[in-house]
């Protein structure tokens, strides 16, 4: 008998499995976004429009036996998935993967699509009217960001501002030590060892001055908060035993399972499994999640399946920008041509439009 399979969420993970599970079980996956938002892109398009069209994916044609419910869950529970209207999702597995926000310019707050295009609209408008930036945070979108404006707005200004004493301290020393050098030859002044003491918002860009602990004063007609993922987690606060991180992700057993509920797993950016909030993270994590569904859908045990082990080394790749960037892929730090080849240049736009069946 076919088992049905419910997927809370349609960002990378989701969408992914869904695609993958969707011969042999029955799928359906829950979104209330009528469109796949690939987020990588949107530092890109916050920049340069131009690319938004293809960084916003409808779902229409992601799957062939499954369906994809517009709607917004509100409960888990062993048997199923309760939506926001109250009608109900019966599965024999629940896989969670509600991902995580960021600023309002990176990641839409709403579940209406035109809403975000607005929002785009309007934080590509206040970056072309600045001439000079600071970006709190320089973390992978903090830097990312600063790279996009200096290649494609290179008249602007740009400051980048880290409490850390180096970019991207948990990596080897070559991948921030590159990034730096390279952001300064484009004219980026990376700040490094302080924190601002006025941020006025954690998630929307904001008119400066900025002041730094150490009394300076950056004199920029936008400021734009960087500092990181928050785990999109409430959908699990009722689970229980369920147990929460500082960044909301919940954490998971060795099967990614959240609770002591068997069939309901926790994956992705929402779960507290040891990987990165990445897309490289959900590229490890999907393979394990369809063969062990697989699996317990032909009979077999959960306890006999081999648990998840997260990477030992976490991979990142960081472009400045289509044509340069730094990468650490396990083995080593890789420069500009691996970078742009990687990621830069397409940020992944065409797997992606292809994943979700748009020519």
């Amino acid at each position: 008998m076919t088992k049905s399979i419910a997927i809370v969420g349609g960002g990378y993970l989701g969408a992914e499995l869904a695609k993958t599970l969707d011969e042999t079980a029955d799928v359906t996956l829950i979104e209330p976004r009528s469109h796949f938002v690939h987020s990588p892109a949107m530092i890109r398009a916050a920049v340069d429009p131009s690319i938004l069209d293809r960084a916003l994916i409808p779902y229409d044609s992601l799957l062939k036996r499954g369906k994809v419910l517009r709607a917004r869950a509100t409960g888990i529970d062993e048997t199923g998935v309760t939506l926001a209207d109250g009608a109900r999702v019966e599965a024999d597995y629940v896989v969670v993967a509600t991902g995580s926000g960021n600023g309002s310019a990176f990641k839409p707050e709403s579940d209406d699509i035109d809403v975000f295009r607005a929002e785009n609209a309007r934080i590509h408008g206040l970056l072309n009217d600045a001439s000079s930036i600071a970006i709190v945070g320089a973390g992978p979108v903090g830097v990312e960001l600063a790279g996009e404006i200096a290649h494609f707005m290179p008249d602007k200004t740009v400051t980048v501002i880290s409490a850390d004493a180096k970019l991207f301290p948990d990596f080897p020393p070559k991948l921030g030590a590159g990034l730096q050098a390279k952001l300064k030859a484009a004219g980026v002044e990376v700040v490094l060892g302080r924190r601002a003491v006025d941020l006025k918002s954690q998630s929307e860009p904001f008119a400066g001055p900025l002041v730094l602990d150490n009394g300076r004063s950056i004199d920029a007609d936008l400021v734009i908060p960087a500092i990181g993922s928050r785990a999109s987690s409430d959908l699990l606060r009722d689970l229980p035993g369920a147990e929460f991180d500082s960044a909301g992700r919940v954490k998971v057993d060795r099967w990614m399972r959240p609770s002591p509920l068997p069939n309901v797993f926790a994956a992705g950016d929402v779960a507290d499994n040891g990987d990165a909030m990445t897309i490289v993270a959900v590229s490890r994590q999907l393979p394990w999640l369809r063969k062990t569904l697989q699996a317990l859908a032909s009979g077999t045990k959960l306890e006999t399946i081999k648990p998840y082990t997260p990477w030992s080394k976490v991979p990142i790749l960081i472009p400045l920008g289509p044509k340069r960037g730094n990468s650490f892929l396990v083995i080593a730090t890789f420069g500009d041509f691996i970078t742009r080849k990687m990621k830069g240049e397409d940020l992944f736009l065409t797997k992606y439009n292809k994943l979700l069946g748009r020519s």
